[in-house]
């Protein structure tokens, strides 16, 4: 099969072995990558993030089909945390987002695997098939852990926050770092108790700041506020749009920098297996006749002359 002529036609077999491909082997994704490139980058990132538990999924599964119904076609990356027993992705999110993946939307679940540059690698270039088979925008989903968030603003043209009065300590809860990223603020699950005061406290606490972000309830249980959620990031779409070629250029400029850190690494890890002057300084250590700092100085010194 013409894995690339396929892959323009937006055959699905086609997406999911080129995101295979692209997460489990890095000799074959590079060959890809060649032939697929040049067209990357046009499509909006949407980062939807979030505590365990805010129902993102539901979430996501109705939003994709309110934003289809608004001419776009949405795919969606679900990263999950990694399953230490496969080294695969755990597939809940795919199972509640099976009404979506029936009208024709992509969903593909990969694996976080844990290192933070490995989601970026996979991340991007899974993005890039997504984009190369026609796919506008593409929806990443990760499970609040924390790094990712980061990250995945770094990836993303707009960045969703989800939270839920079920978090419990609400605001407690969002002072860790999600303040900075988001776009908009989504209080989910807002047929719930709680969710007013804590709808109120997301205003207060965030909306108030510089970047003046959009806050908004949804309730998929009731069929609430999805709609309103759908128009907002088509709008933000068009707006972000003529952003796109800075952010780009932003973009590649960090993934060139994390590939290049990247090989010096490998080079540096395959150095010191063999290199003397490390197991010198290691064996000095060792019996402690010298510290860690002073052993590390004189090796690196004696790495990069």
């Amino acid at each position: 099969m013409d894995l690339i002529a396929d892959l323009k036609n937006g055959k699905r077999g086609a997406i999911a072995k080129a995101i295979s491909i692209v997460e489990n082997d890095q000799t074959e994704a590079k060959k890809l990558l060649k032939k697929i490139f040049k067209s990357s980058g046009n499509s909006i990132i949407i980062g939807i993030t979030g505590p365990a538990g805010a129902g993102k999924s539901s979430l996501i599964n109705k939003t994709v089909m309110a934003m289809k119904k608004l001419g776009t076609k949405p795919a969606v990356l679900a990263i999950d945390p990694t399953s230490h027993v496969t080294g695969g992705a755990i597939l809940g999110d795919r199972v509640r987002m099976n009404e979506s993946t029936d009208s024709g939307t992509y969903i593909r679940s990969i694996a976080s695997r844990g290192a933070t540059g490995a989601v970026s690698r996979s991340l991007r270039n899974s993005i890039r098939v997504l984009e190369y088979a026609g796919f506008n925008p593409i929806i990443i989903e990760s499970v609040g852990a924390g790094q990712t968030e980061v990250e995945i603003s770094n990836i993303a043209d707009i960045t969703v926050v989800v939270f839920n009065p079920n978090t419990g300590d609400s605001i407690q809860t969002i002072k860790a770092g999600l303040t900075e990223i988001g776009d908009i603020y989504l209080v989910n699950k807002s047929d719930l108790s709680g969710s007013n005061q804590l709808f109120d406290a997301v205003r207060d606490f965030i909306g108030d700041s510089e970047r003046n972000p959009i806050i908004l309830k949804t309730s998929v249980k009731k069929n609430t506020g999805i709609s309103v959620f759908a128009k907002t990031l088509n709008d933000m779409m068009k707006s972000k749009k003529k952003f796109k070629d800075v952010k780009e250029r932003e973009r590649l400029e960090v993934e060139l920098k994390d590939i290049v850190l990247n090989n010096i690494k490998e080079k540096i890890d395959e150095l010191l297996v063999s290199d003397k002057i490390f197991s010198k300084y290691l064996k000095k250590l060792q019996s402690k006749d010298i510290d860690p700092f002073v052993a590390g100085e004189k090796i690196t010194k004696s790495l990069i002359k």
